[in-house]
């Protein structure tokens, strides 16, 4: 099964366009998670396995990101592992790695992406063009989403340089999606505008939106600017606000039903 289907099948049982982020910082681990000797790695997992237990049911895809894997050294890549295992395999996975690169490179940044297990999607640069992201939509049935307009403060030093009397982003879009019908974009909830902007220039392309939360995305108007027709067509991601939560299963609950009102609302405008 594709990443796509996949996901709209998660979407449609779960009645969820929310994606939660799996990114463990061993500093910011709620108390309860912590067993009070060296055994990290141990809680880390514990509050991974945790997190997904209690929100499988709220989700349509959940997105760890591999840096903060990483930075825990060798232990860190199997928590990653393992952290991936867990996840019922009916929920689909992006793997948020931002890798861009070309040539031999880009296909070992592919092959150690996709070689992990259940990951299904990966997030990349465009910065380097089409070839970068080839290596990635070669493996069938996976899916590529293109840093296209980012959730940070400082997205706009590059990002909307005008081009051609336009944005770069929506350059970035309008080239992106014509690489495969694997691509999709990334387009931070922290600039509504940029999200309309961007689905106007690609109209039946996946987003996926982070920036909800923690980083003080709105969900009413990023809804109004990016959903498709068919309700569907936004993957909004929430972390800290689920996975630092007193009760995961509660947050994810209370994002997916906001999200879902938003949806309400743009279907009955």
């Amino acid at each position: 099964m594709s990443f796509f289907d996949k996901l709209t099948a998660a979407i449609d049982s779960n009645d969820s366009l929310l994606c939660v982020g799996l990114d463990p910082v061993l500093e910011q681990m709620p108390n309860r998670y912590r067993s009070g000797d060296s055994q990290w790695m141990t809680d880390l997992l514990r509050w991974n396995l945790n997190v997904i237990s209690e929100t499988y049911r709220y989700v349509c895809c959940y997105k760890p990101n591999i840096a903060f894997y990483e930075a825990l050294g060798p232990a860190g890549m199997e928590l990653l592992r393992q952290t991936l295992s867990s996840i019922p395999n009916e929920i689909p996975v992006i793997l948020d790695a931002k890798r861009g690169d070309i040539g031999s490179t880009a296909a070992a940044y592919a092959k150690a992406c996709f070689d992990l297990p259940n990951v299904d999607a990966v997030t990349a640069s465009p910065y380097l063009g089409r070839d970068s992201v080839d290596a990635f939509t070669a493996y069938k049935g996976k899916a590529v989403f293109v840093l296209c307009h980012t959730s940070n403060p400082s997205a706009g030093d590059l990002q909307t340089l005008l081009v051609d009397g336009r944005p770069l982003y929506l350059h970035v879009a309008e080239q992106a999606v014509t690489w495969s019908p694997n691509v999709g974009l990334v387009v931070g909830a922290t600039y509504p505008g940029a999200v309309r902007d961007v689905r106007a220039i690609a109209p039946d392309a996946w987003f996926l939106v982070p920036g909800i939360g923690a980083q003080g995305g709105d969900i009413e108007r990023t809804v109004a600017a990016g959903l498709c027709g068919n309700g569907q067509g936004l993957i909004i991601s929430a972390s800290r606000g689920v996975t630092q939560a007193e009760d995961h299963k509660t947050a994810a609950r209370q994002f997916r039903e906001a999200i879902n009102q938003a949806r309400r609302q743009v279907a009955s405008a």
